[in-house]
């Protein structure tokens, strides 16, 4: 700033009027305040929320995962398996000797649960009976088609020299088997449904079940093998109005057999290692599925033979034992369970995988096939 010399400055002040006259501040602290505010802060207040929340909305935390949704969900929310409802499958040491199973390692073990009522129980009844026979020992695996299925039994079971023999009081079957009665309304893959559901179907009891059933069937989504899919205790299963059969999921366990009217007994069977063949159903029966060791079966060389079978008998891997799990000693019975299908776990679950919202993924499919909403299952804790 320019000085007046202080004389002018005087007389300068002096000629002013006494309304002019202005006293200097006392400070220069006290000239800020005559022209803003006491503090920053109290300006910003003015035009700014006070806390940075308020201006900034909060990112949303990402969506859960299906296993996330699993692995929360709560102890009363899973449901066990009998050990009477496992069938445990040893295998024979691993034709490499260089593999963990050749050099004396872990067990090649694969856990098959039976499937309950009302599907297939005469084949189960079959099945039950050939392992308290013990009447696998010793026989293969004869077939592994890539993409299809690992197929095992008596691997001389067609020339009737030399099959092995069947027990003598095995239950005949018939294609009537291969579905049942639908008598209630299955779980669907989205909550909403869920909701329309219980709104719809009443008790079996009641008078009105087929006309609430034909409702839910009039509406349901389905797919391209049903007119209806959900989960029953547990099971993947398609519907039509009268009638209910389980699917061909990976890792389901099917009985093999000749061409119709034969059904199979039960002595030979097989699992899906591969893409769903949901063709199959209502055309052979189903009896179970795979829920431990599963990639013992699908990690198998591949068949060479027509359909996958195994040309030689050394390419066969032989079956040590296969053993209801109640015959086990009590330290070595597999203990599992699985997530209800009737919990609200399972619906968050499904709807999980029929529309991922996880960070990974950008649009939501909107619809899931039945087999690929898998039912969570693990060891018992």
């Amino acid at each position: 700033m320019r000085m007046l010399p202080a004389p002018l400055a005087a007389g300068l002040a002096l000629a002013l009027p006494a309304a002019a006259q202005v006293a200097p501040p006392r400070s220069s602290s006290e000239a800020v305040a005559q022209t803003k505010p006491r503090s920053s802060s109290a300006a910003m207040a003015q035009t700014i929320p006070r806390s940075s929340s308020e201006a900034i909305a909060q990112p949303k935390p990402p969506a859960p995962s299906p296993g996330e949704i699993v692995a929360a969900a709560p102890a009363s929310d899973w449901v066990a398996i009998a050990p009477a409802d496992l069938l445990v499958m040893t295998l024979g040491p691993d034709r490499d000797p260089g593999s963990e199973a050749g050099a004396g390692g872990a067990k090649r073990q694969v856990t098959i649960q039976l499937m309950p009522p009302p599907f297939s129980q005469g084949w189960i009844g079959n099945i039950r009976k050939l392992a308290a026979a013990h009447w696998w020992d010793g026989l293969a695996i004869t077939r592994v088609q890539d993409n299809y299925v690992v197929q095992w039994g008596d691997p001389d079971g067609e020339d009737k020299a030399k099959a092995r023999k069947l027990p003598d009081d095995l239950q005949a079957t018939s294609e009537a088997g291969y579905k049942a009665a639908r008598f209630r309304a299955l779980m669907s893959w989205t909550q909403a449904q869920r909701e329309e559901n219980a709104d719809r179907v009443t008790a079996a009891a009641t008078s009105d079940y087929e006309a609430s059933l034909k409702r839910l069937y009039d509406g349901s989504r389905g797919d391209a093998y049903a007119p209806d899919t959900g989960w029953l205790d547990g099971w993947p299963v398609a519907a039509d109005r009268e009638t209910m059969w389980p699917v061909h999921c990976y890792g389901t366990v099917g009985v093999g057999r000749y061409l119709s009217p034969d059904t199979g007994s039960g002595a030979e069977l097989y699992t899906v290692i591969g893409h769903a063949p949901r063709h199959l159903d209502r055309n052979i029966a189903l009896v179970g599925r795979v829920v431990e060791g599963i990639e013992h079966l699908s990690s198998l060389p591949r068949g060479t033979g027509s359909l996958g079978f195994y040309e030689k008998a050394e390419q066969r891997v032989p079956i040590a034992s296969i053993r209801l799990a109640t015959e086990l000693p009590a330290a070595e019975q597999p203990r599992f369970e699985y997530l209800s299908t009737e919990s609200d776990s399972f619906a968050q679950y499904a709807d999980a995988r029929a529309n991922r919202r996880d960070p990974f993924f950008i649009v939501p499919a909107g619809g899931a096939d039945i087999c690929n909403i898998p039912v969570p299952v693990r060891r018992a804790r």
